[in-house]
């Protein structure tokens, strides 16, 4: 084996374990997408060739409408733009984690889903891990999971039928577990509740904010762009906070420095 194949294959050893929450809640979904899309009347090949190149679930789900109606080129536009606004933050976040990514920088792009963004971006990468081909290992395992279940739904739904309501809560369930594990790894920090805990704060405080202001059907985008410009004014504490008391230490003799 050669050390190109061994750094591969550390990032993925590495990458899975992370990703199967992620599997377990794509499977289910994509199961209840592949059924939804067939019992529209569309081709078990449908939600297969869907899944793998639009590869964004919530704009899936609507495309089942918008392809047995009326198209309307400019509504499926404006459509797929408020949906998958929200990716516009999470490129943000990731833009120097996919700095010097090479040639996969554009699959990583691409696939970056909201769960992938979750497992990427609280990810903590061994030195001895390959950033680059763990990120493309964590997207690329999602896409498969998504994908194939897809395709299991698409081939059974064409031979079952039964009521699929409710199933989509999988996701709801799969983001609660990766913000409780997020907490739970920041807990261990020992700063305290605040201290260890800003980040989580700022997203549930900003949340819960623009759900009263604007309802539950339109606060998504006004609730993530609250929280990146909070964060974005918190920036330098919390990097000060994430650093070794003696990394802080050099830092403010550095600044007293230049105010003398």
């Amino acid at each position: 084996m050669t050390e190109h194949e061994n750094v591969r294959g550390r990032a993925l050893k590495f990458a899975f374990p992370l990703t199967i929450p992620v599997m377990a809640g794509y499977l289910f979904l994509g199961i209840t997408y592949g059924f939804l899309m067939v019992s529209k009347g569309m081709p078990m090949f449908m939600p297969v060739l869907t899944a793998a190149v639009i590869y964004t679930g919530s704009m899936e789900f609507l495309m089942t409408d918008i392809l047995v109606s009326s198209f309307h080129p400019l509504s499926a536009f404006v459509t797929a733009l408020v949906v998958g606004a929200r990716h516009l933050f999470y490129g943000l976040a990731m833009l120097s984690k996919y700095r010097d990514t090479g040639w996969k920088k554009f699959y990583l792009i691409f696939t970056t889903s909201d769960e992938t963004f979750a497992v990427s971006y609280s990810a903590e990468i061994p030195e001895t891990v390959d950033k680059s081909w763990f990120y493309f290992w964590v997207s690329l395992l999602d896409q498969i999971y998504w994908v194939t279940g897809a395709a299991i739904g698409g081939i059974c739904g064409s031979f079952i039928h039964f009521n699929t309501k409710g199933l989509d809560f999988v996701m709801t369930a799969m983001f609660v577990v990766i913000f409780l594990n997020q907490w739970i790894k920041d807990s261990k920090k020992g700063r305290g509740l605040l201290k260890d805990h800003v980040s989580e704060f700022v997203g549930l405080g900003a949340s819960v904010v623009c759900l009263l202001i604007f309802g539950a059907d339109s606060f998504i985008i006004p609730s993530m762009l609250v929280i990146l410009a909070v964060l974005t004014l918190l920036r330098k504490k919390l990097e000060k906070m994430e650093m070794s008391p003696a990394a802080a230490d050099k830092i403010r003799a550095k600044e007293k420095e230049d105010e003398q």
